[in-house]
């Protein structure tokens, strides 16, 4: 992008206004709305999911040097999310040239990292389950809530534009935090949990 985004030009110096006490929020263009609204839900999960994010970062430098490099992404992805969140949070009509937001540079980031991580994992034999270590977990938490994020932004979008960046961008988002999670596993030296279909209880009983 030839032009940095604008910073953020807020004051956070209280908190509760009262305003939100009806079950309305205001948008970036200042509309009141209610806080059910779909464009609240979908920019509300994103918030989730860098919440959940953060998490798994911390989960991740206290694992130490053979993920360090995932730490890194992870908190970029975290400013990343935010933009998405900006851009949601304002109407179409409202969105100026120097917004935040997601676009293909980062998408196009994401498909490399994906790529190049990929690259060192054996071909899978079955599905895997979330676990074997706290990183991999936490990952998968992420990824779950980055698709539900992506079904409100597809719902919203059938009501309200929303750019297909945005839409591209939590797509891609998921199918990282999947490879991320069998990275981990295999950086961490530890086994990979598979499906096997005939663990239940209810079988060979």
């Amino acid at each position: 992008m030839d032009e940095p985004f604008n910073e953020p030009r807020i004051a956070l110096n209280r908190i509760y206004t009262r305003r939100g006490d009806a079950g309305e929020t205001s948008l970036a263009g200042g509309q009141r709305i209610p806080k059910d609204a779909p464009r609240i839900d979908c920019y509300g999960t994103v918030d989730e999911l860098n919440a959940a994010i953060g998490t798994a970062r911390v989960s991740a430098v206290a694992a130490g040097d053979p993920v360090a490099q995932l730490a890194e992404i992870l908190l970029r992805v975290q400013h990343e999310l935010f933009n998405l969140g900006s851009i949601l949070a304002t109407r179409p009509e409202d969105v100026h040239a120097r917004q935040p937001r997601v676009t293909l540079v980062e998408v196009g980031r994401l498909e490399r990292e994906i790529d190049a991580m990929n690259e060192s994992l054996p071909p899978l034999r079955s599905f895997v389950l979330p676990g074997g270590c706290r990183l991999n977990s936490d990952l998968h938490v992420c990824r779950t809530i980055c698709r539900r994020a992506e079904r409100e932004a597809v719902a919203l979008s059938r009501q309200e534009y929303v750019s297909a960046e945005a839409l591209t961008y939590l797509n891609r988002l998921s199918d990282a935090l999947f490879v991320w999670s069998r990275w981990a596993s295999k950086q961490l030296g530890v086994d990979e949990v598979l499906w096997s279909p005939n663990q239940p209880s209810s079988v060979g009983n």
